[in-house]
């Protein structure tokens, strides 16, 4: 298969951490015979101190032409600091999502049986645990209308939903349960929120064209709860987009480290694949970035192709180097760590 890859590094760790992914799936490409042409485009920070603009239009262009996006990180603690700064790079983000119709974002938890004991709960609450969270990504309180009124000290930013916004994500949603263990989770907060009452009403009149999956609705608040006492108990879960920012950062933490857990974010024409941290700014050129989150993105952009063993080979070169301990020191024990490059030369070789 040919395949045309818009490839966005970014900020921060963002470069560092891409050009692993990149690596390990040239390896892929060889070892399948596959050929990827890698379209490398500004975003963030970067573009902005390039060209002004956090999503260049010649980056969207590359981008809306290529099979798929694989994506770094966003973001600079320059503008993190600076409330009056009129261009963000997290604009930047919101904007691409949009304008390549992103509006499902795709976020797996899953344990690694070899580092059961990195996380921060307990052994016997996580294991086993392996969920699918779909995040809304386009709509709701993040492009809703924002402002300020009363001379600036009174603010607003308005959570605005449509009903085929809701029907199109909970499809995906009740898809890919239909796959796995035909159970789907729908999180809102219907006692106070309108909008929470049209996602309720509205997947309830969806589960009769699903009659084999079992669906349950939760508040949200019950959900941060359960999310850390039985985090097993969950299989695929549906929201909107505020509160799915939240919940998917806290799941993150149940492998043992935010530097492993991938993401994709779904649209009609195009997917991104992206690691689900930040842009790390503190350990940029450091080569001390965990790449593994970044390549597992890559195992999910070949599985989103079809290409399922290609996929598998990229999981199972991870679970091997985990196993053997080449990690990078953010889960490193004894002080045995080593470099980013280094962690992507060896899945790369092994591959």
């Amino acid at each position: 298969m040919k395949l045309n890859i818009a490839l966005l590094a970014g900020d921060g760790i963002g470069p560092e951490v891409i050009d692993q992914a990149v690596k390990v799936s040239n390896a892929i490409a060889k070892k399948f015979n596959h050929e990827i042409n890698w379209k490398p485009a500004l975003t963030g920070a970067a573009a902005i101190d390039a060209v002004g603009e956090p999503y260049p239009d010649e980056t969207h262009e590359i981008c809306k032409n290529s099979d798929a996006v694989l994506f770094g990180a966003i973001g600079h603690p320059r503008f993190d600091n600076d409330p009056s700064a009129k261009v963000r790079p997290e604009q930047g983000l919101l904007k691409m999502r949009k304008a390549l119709g992103l509006f499902a974002n795709v976020r797996p938890t899953f344990t690694f049986p070899s580092l059961l004991d990195k996380s921060p709960l307990k052994k016997e609450r996580i294991e086993g645990t392996d969920l699918v969270f779909l995040r809304e990504l386009t709509g709701g309180i993040y492009f809703g209308e924002k402002g300020r009124k009363e001379e600036g000290n009174v603010a607003f930013d308005h959570c605005v939903y449509s009903r085929e916004e809701v029907q199109r994500l909970a499809r995906k949603g009740f898809e890919l349960a239909m796959t796995r263990s035909k159970k789907l989770c729908c999180v809102d907060k219907a006692n106070v929120l309108e909008t929470s009452r049209l996602w309720r009403e509205t997947v309830q009149a969806m589960e009769k064209d699903y009659p084999e999956v079992e669906v349950s609705y939760e508040f949200v608040d019950a959900v941060a709860m359960r999310l850390v006492q039985w985090p097993n108990s969950y299989d695929v879960l549906i929201t909107e987009n505020l509160f799915g920012d939240i919940l998917t950062d806290e799941a993150s933490v149940i492998s043992g480290s935010m530097g492993l857990m991938p993401s994709a974010s779904l649209g009609a024409d195009i997917g991104l694949f992206e690691p689900i941290h930040g842009s790390y700014p503190q350990a940029a050129g450091k080569n001390i970035a965990n790449p593994m989150a970044t390549v597992l993105s890559a195992a999910m952009m070949f599985e989103n192709f079809g290409l399922l063993d290609e996929g598998k080979a990229i999981r199972d070169v991870v679970n091997k180097a985990l196993d053997q301990g080449i990690v990078t020191e953010d889960l490193a024990e004894n002080g045995t760590s080593y470099g980013t490059a280094e962690v992507g030369d060896w899945l790369a070789e092994h591959i």
